[in-house]
């Protein structure tokens, strides 16, 4: 029997032997280093933190009455959906699976950051959205958030069941790559649309109304637009005819004037009028993001608040070395005074009158019998009247001018009485 590490004894009879054929040499040899010199030893306490972790999610430490440590099983269901939340990315779908159980799943992975990562906030959002689409979000407000937009826009395409959208003030332009999804199929129950203030021309707008136009797909079920503080022209107004289903638009702010041509635009091709008292649907006050997603809106801000936050410092730093900070002043100036500007303008909005309540109250007024009352002023006036015609002689009567058709308009401002 040989070692790697010197001779072998065995002890028989009191008595030690060799069992080694080099016993003589090892006897008077050193003891061999079982390592070598220049052998360290590191103390690494990384990798076992999720080892570790792992094993005490599985219990909750309380203290009892008498200050003593005690711990208690987690509860099966609730060690399972944190495995679900940890791997959410890997699951192929959810559809069947129960919404309480969705809902306790998906506050799991937000408190796991799962939402908020990139490599997998999108395909977590898409696990959820495609089986619970309208409870995932209905509404989305992204008001003056134009640069959240642009970073969050792949997990933004993945909410399917929108209703409600408000990109007011996000300045996207014409070739945003946003306007590609709201135009495509997956964005098709959208019924309120605020895309005010986005530097949007009538290319845009064409480019924004071309699949309702030609395929009949897209924004057909539009009720609500707002497209005010936009360069558009009658030109570009043109093409919102094509959207059957609106009630309510904004075009507040832009190149068009608010005469008889336009009123007579909207009121020949779409029915629509123009309101004569600013419409409550384009104050945004109810527009808000609603859904289990809420929170997760919450985060995208939060975290793109802190980036901006340190962005900011060093910008300023910089400003202040270069000179530059009298010249960043005069342009937020000039930027107040246009918002100023922007907000002293008039508004110019329609609405499509309800039909059946305008023709009940015609007919109303048809069936009911028109009477006069006389005060004693009025008859007074009557019968000095008459008392000239009989001296002067009566004139043959005037033939009377046939009646004109009232208009939309003037139909409007009798119901308003």
């Amino acid at each position: 029997m040989y070692s790697d590490y010197g001779s072998v004894f065995v002890r028989e009879r009191g008595e030690l032997h060799c069992v080694n054929a080099d016993a003589g040499q090892n006897l008077l040899s050193k003891p061999h280093r079982l390592f070598q010199r220049d052998f360290s030893v590191r103390l690494c306490t990384g990798s076992c933190e999720p080892i570790s972790r792992q094993t005490t999610d599985h219990f909750i430490f309380t203290y009892n009455s008498q200050g003593s440590l005690c711990y208690t099983a987690r509860p099966l269901l609730d060690i399972s959906l944190h495995f679900i939340a940890d791997h959410i990315e890997h699951v192929d779908s959810l559809v069947g699976f129960p919404e309480e159980m969705a809902h306790r799943l998906f506050v799991a992975a937000e408190e796991k950051q799962k939402f908020t990562d990139s490599s997998t906030s999108a395909r977590a959002l898409q696990v959820f959205s495609e089986a619970y689409g309208e409870l995932m979000l209905k509404s989305l407000c992204l008001r003056d958030r134009g640069l959240l937009v642009s970073e969050r826009l792949e997990e933004i395409q993945v909410f399917y069941q929108l209703e409600s959208l408000d990109l007011y003030g996000c300045r996207l332009g014409d070739d945003h790559d946003i306007f590609r999804h709201i135009t495509s199929e997956a964005f098709s129950r959208l019924v309120r649309l605020f895309l005010g203030d986005n530097c949007l021309s009538d290319k845009g707008l064409q480019r924004l109304t071309a699949p309702v136009r030609v395929m009949k797909k897209g924004l057909e079920n539009l009720q609500q637009l707002d497209i005010s503080r936009n360069p558009l022209t009658e030109k570009g107004l043109g093409y919102l005819m094509c959207l059957k289903n609106l009630r309510e638009l904004d075009v507040s702010g832009t190149s068009v004037k608010s005469d008889a041509c336009l009123r007579s635009l909207f009121s020949s091709r779409m029915g629509m009028v123009m309101s004569p008292e600013p419409l409550r649907i384009f104050s945004h006050c109810e527009c808000r993001t609603e859904g289990w997603a809420e929170e997760v809106i919450n985060q995208w801000e939060r975290k793109a608040s802190e980036l901006r936050k340190k962005d900011s410092k060093l910008r300023t730093n910089a400003l202040q070395f270069y000179g530059r900070e009298k010249f960043v002043r005069e342009n937020i100036h000039t930027k107040s005074e246009v918002q100023k500007i922007q907000n002293e303008c008039t508004t110019i909005h329609f609405y499509k009158p309800d039909p059946h309540s305008t023709s009940q109250q015609t007919e109303h007024k048809k069936d009911t019998p028109s009477r006069t009352v006389l005060t004693p002023q009025t008859g007074r006036k009557r019968r000095l009247c008459n008392e000239r015609e009989d001296k002067e002689g009566l004139s043959p009567p005037a033939k009377r001018q046939p009646v004109r058709s009232f208009t939309a308009d003037d139909l409007d401002l009798l119901n308003s009485y």
